[in-house]
């Protein structure tokens, strides 16, 4: 019988969506070798070569994904979100600080950010949640619990300090409760206390930001404010991506990269690179990519059996889809610069081989549909 329903399994292997997902892992992991050359330099950086075995093991976990039936994380759920809230907690236990922030566990030659755990374990807890709600008509008292379960996770990353993980969270939770079914007369009741009392408690939150994060919205609404300073970042952003025009400069002529003139360019502002190197038709060409990724995993939710299937699809998809919207509106000088990678692209271990799981979640989702 466990042959057979391999080989039912094999049949309906879902091969369009990990295709996309790797391409654009594959255009990032070629960014990120550009982004930390040294000119002079022989092989490939060791940022380079360890995006690449993060993607590997991500492989490998996408792969091992597919192993068991999703529904068993539907039974597991909010065992799976406890877990990873307790990773959190341990962060400023015995996390390690790098950067001026405390985010990572270093568990033996490897370092985890609990944070890029938390945006799909979140997911699973609430498309758990929501598949045993109505499927319409939800009102406010089906909200306290989604909001109880991301409130803690969100004040235990910003406390990290990581502000672009913590309101990630709180587009994936606002992205569920719609998907979920909460009408949305309910986000107009609850945002009416919000602006009303905005004037009062503005000042106090913006007392409780650290420096740095009020100087990047400072910069955001005028850049030069300060120009060699918390405006220095999106400036020298918008030249990069400028510079490459239509075609681009060429992979490794960037020079705002190669000058050291754009800053965390392996990481945030690898959008930048990309655009400098390859111009227009390149960023038009990745975008394409996450395009056709994301109107594939709306396919498969469309498609699935149960309503957590679904859910749990379009939750992966949500973070997938904010990130890209957030980290490009942020090097173009659209948003304030947040720290939220670009998926499957920037540099980081722990968010690539979390969100190459989360394909493998979707990829299961589709190829169960027509075993039961």
């Amino acid at each position: 019988m466990r042959m057979y329903v391999d080989r039912r399994l094999l049949t309906h292997f879902e091969w369009l969506l990990p295709l996309f997902a790797i391409a654009v892992c594959g255009l990032g992991i070629v960014t990120v070798y550009s982004a930390t050359h040294a000119p002079g330099g022989e092989g490939p950086s060791p940022l380079a070569i360890r995006q690449g075995l993060w993607f590997t093991g991500g492989c490998v976990g996408m792969l091992l994904v597919l192993a068991f039936d999703y529904r068993r994380l539907d039974r597991y759920a909010y065992r799976v979100f406890g877990a990873v809230v307790v990773a959190l907690v341990l962060v400023p236990l015995v996390g390690r600080v790098a950067g001026g922030s405390r985010r990572w566990i270093t568990i033996g030659p490897v370092s985890i950010q609990p944070s890029e755990f938390m945006k799909p374990a979140l997911v699973i807890a609430l498309a758990h949640y929501f598949a045993r709600t109505a499927a319409v008509r939800l009102g406010l008292r089906e909200m306290l619990l989604p909001a109880l379960l991301t409130i803690p996770p969100a004040l235990l990353v910003l406390v990290q300090p990581d502000l672009g993980s913590a309101a990630m969270l709180g587009f994936v939770f606002l992205s569920m409760l719609v998907l979920g079914g909460v009408r949305l007369r309910w986000f107009a009741l609850l945002a009416t206390p919000v602006l009303i009392l905005s004037p009062l408690v503005g000042p106090v939150a913006w007392a409780h930001l650290k420096t740095y994060q009020q100087q990047r919205i400072l910069t955001f609404i005028n850049p030069e404010l300060d120009p060699r300073g918390a405006g220095y970042h999106i400036i020298q952003s918008k030249i990069a991506v400028g510079s490459g025009m239509t075609w681009g400069r060429g992979f490794l002529r960037g020079t705002q990269n190669h000058l050291n003139f754009l800053p965390e360019q392996h990481t945030d502002f690898i959008f930048s690179v990309f655009c400098e190197e390859f111009g227009f038709v390149g960023a038009a060409a990745l975008m394409a990519l996450y395009l056709g990724l994301l109107l594939r995993g709306l396919a498969i939710a469309a498609r699935a059996r149960d309503r957590f299937g679904a859910l749990l699809v379009l939750g992966v998809m949500s973070i997938v889809f904010w990130q890209v919207v957030v980290n490009v509106g942020m090097v173009t000088g659209l948003m304030p610069v947040v720290g939220i990678p670009l998926p499957f692209f920037s540099y980081g271990g722990s968010s690539l081989f979390g969100l190459l799981v989360g394909i493998g979640l979707v990829m299961n989702v589709s190829m169960r549909r027509q075993l039961y």
